[in-house]
């Protein structure tokens, strides 16, 4: 650590024990790479405000104050998507608002730190005021949890060992499993530092934290059985190298990160039902976490398919129980056969078919994710109906200027996409769109608040409203069996003035009713928080969805068959 200095009438006499603890926990943090921490006041938890406040200043890191933990929370979550974020909170309730996204964080991989202020031990079991039993308190979501005690003798004992230990399991450098951590820190009375803290310079990074074992040889496939990758939600760069070596179909979600890939296929969930495509796969190599697809789950079900599950942690996402084989990472032998060469081509036939039938659809949820996703740019998509609309018609094969999409996946909750968007757009620098429906916004407007001495983001939140929970209509629920319970228990209809809400949060609202006008604002943002209101009505575009889907299902029978013929 480097030295620092106090300045003020008692500047000779250490600092007060809370203010010591909180001053060397921030100087550990910054030690061990995190640059980025989200506050959310609180009086417990001051010691960490104030010595936050003073590196900030002093140029160690970023500050951001957020006034709602669960929001709060998103935010780190948003940094945590590009690198190692803590989150900060008081004590009591302020603790369990941070539950659902720390369960995000566990599910998707994110490095976040979640830093709770306690009350000392005496006070604890007793009845005081604003205290519950916090160590533990996020139970199996985190991937290890600490406790630093309030020791007036010797405030800083501990410390350093515990931060270590808290970020390189965030970071998964021992496990290969990165996630939430989560370090309560108890404070004793007097909370406010009795001097001023003058940092000086950062301290240095460690460097002496290695893997705890090294990756296994990868396994190689032979060529031969009618192959397609699955990359699922956070695939990435693997499933991206293993279509390139081999030649077969990709069938990729948007977060995957793989759209891009060679043999990417458009609307596969749709091509799956093809008599000529779908039944007719004989192996699957699976990336990351499918998570969006009936059509695919059914596929990863089959017993007559090989599954093979690829993924570097120690879980494996194998939902049927059908996996044939696990491993770290895999590799292809030879080169394609003409039988493989000629299987790929039917499904890019069957692709660009699907492309064709795409084009020129009429603004709606479809249309709405396909001009988004092919603005480029960072994309945060909400669950739902949006995700599943930018699934089927988002562009694909798209390599220059690809969007990078992001989306909350990992147990798909709409909770804090706002915030998420926000924090992604902290830690990038950069404009980033989130395009969700009226619902997610609803759930998280709050996510648009900034305080008036925090920095401004460029955010463009593009909202689908129709007025309710549109993807239940899809499900067995939209039956017309359930048609008198429906609106009232899964349509939920809001009727929310989305312009008003955007103006109490001082986001500009524009709203748009042609794909022309989309491709204005989506062309020219502009800088500050936006809202993007795109008005649809929820059933003329669940008929329009199951339009859309039959003329791709037509339009991709007729070009299999025009081959064959």
């Amino acid at each position: 650590m480097s030295a620092t200095t106090a300045t003020g009438p008692d500047a000779t006499d250490p600092p007060v024990p809370s203010a010591a603890a909180a001053r060397a926990l921030v100087a550990e943090l910054v030690a061990a790479g995190v640059r980025d921490v989200v506050l959310a006041p609180g009086s417990r938890s001051a010691p960490l405000a104030y010595a936050l406040h003073a590196a900030e200043r002093a140029g160690w890191l970023r500050l951001h104050v957020r006034i709602d933990e669960r929001s709060a929370a998103f935010v780190a979550l948003g940094i945590a998507r590009v690198r190692p974020a803590a989150v900060v909170t008081t004590s009591g309730t302020a603790v369990a608002n941070l539950h659902p996204a720390v369960l995000e964080a566990a599910h998707s991989g994110a490095p976040l730190v979640v830093l709770t202020a306690d009350r000392p031990h005496e006070l604890r079991g007793v009845g005081a005021n604003q205290t519950t039993e916090q160590v533990g308190i996020f139970g199996s979501a985190v991937r290890w949890h600490g406790e630093l005690p309030a020791d007036d003798a010797a405030p800083t004992r501990g410390v350093r060992s515990a931060v270590v230990r808290a970020v390189a399991a965030a970071r998964g450098l021992r496990s290969g499993h990165p996630g939430p951590v989560h370090l309560n820190v108890a404070f004793r009375d007097p909370l406010a530092p009795a001097d001023d803290w003058l940092p000086g310079e950062a301290p240095a990074t460690h460097t002496d934290v290695a893997p705890a074992v090294a990756l296994a040889a990868p396994m190689v496939l032979d060529r031969g059985p009618r192959t397609v990758i699955v990359a699922g939600d956070g695939a990435g760069a693997a499933a991206v190298r293993l279509a390139a070596a081999s030649g077969w179909p990709v069938l990729a979600e948007p977060g995957s990160g793989a759209r891009h890939a060679p043999g990417a296929v458009t609307a596969y969930r749709t091509l799956l039902a093809d008599p000529d495509l779908g039944p007719r796969i004989e192996r699957v190599v699976q990336f990351g976490r499918p998570t969006l697809s009936r059509p695919v789950s059914l596929l990863l079900a089959r017993p007559d398919a090989q599954v093979v599950v690829v993924g570097p942690g120690p879980d494996w996402v194998d939902v049927a129980g059908t996996a044939a084989a696990v491993n770290g990472a895999v590799d292809v032998a030879g080169e394609i056969t003409v039988d493989e060469r000629a299987w790929a081509g039917r499904w890019a036939v069957a692709s660009a078919a699907a492309e064709r039938a795409l084009a020129g659809e009429e603004l709606a949820g479809p249309a709405v994710a396909r001009a988004v996703l092919a603005a480029g740019g960072t994309v945060v998509l909400g669950s739902s109906m949006t995700i599943r609309d930018a699934d089927l018609a988002g562009p694909v094969g798209q390599r220059e200027g690809a969007a990078r999409v992001f989306a909350n996946r990992g147990l798909a909750g709409i909770d804090g996409t706002v915030s998420t968007a926000t924090g992604l757009a902290l830690a990038t620098g950069g404009p980033v769109r989130a395009l969700i429906g009226d619902l997610t916004f609803q759930h998280d407007v709050g996510g648009l608040a900034r305080g008036r001495l925090e920095a401004e983001v460029d955010l463009q939140v593009i909202v689908l409203n129709d007025d309710g929970g549109s993807i239940f209509a899809t499900l067995e629920h939209g039956a017309p069996d359930h048609s008198r319970d429906f609106d009232r228990l899964f349509a939920t209809p809001q009727g929310l003035d989305i312009a008003a809400l955007a103006a109490g949060f001082g986001a500009r609202h524009v709203l748009v009713a042609t794909a022309a006008e989309l491709g204005t604002v989506l062309a020219e943002p502009g800088s500050g928080r936006s809202v993007v209101e795109v008005r649809l009505d929820g059933v003329t575009a669940r008929d329009r969805a199951l339009a859309l889907t039959e003329r791709i299902r037509a339009a991709v029978a007729a070009s299999l068959a025009d081959v064959d013929g």
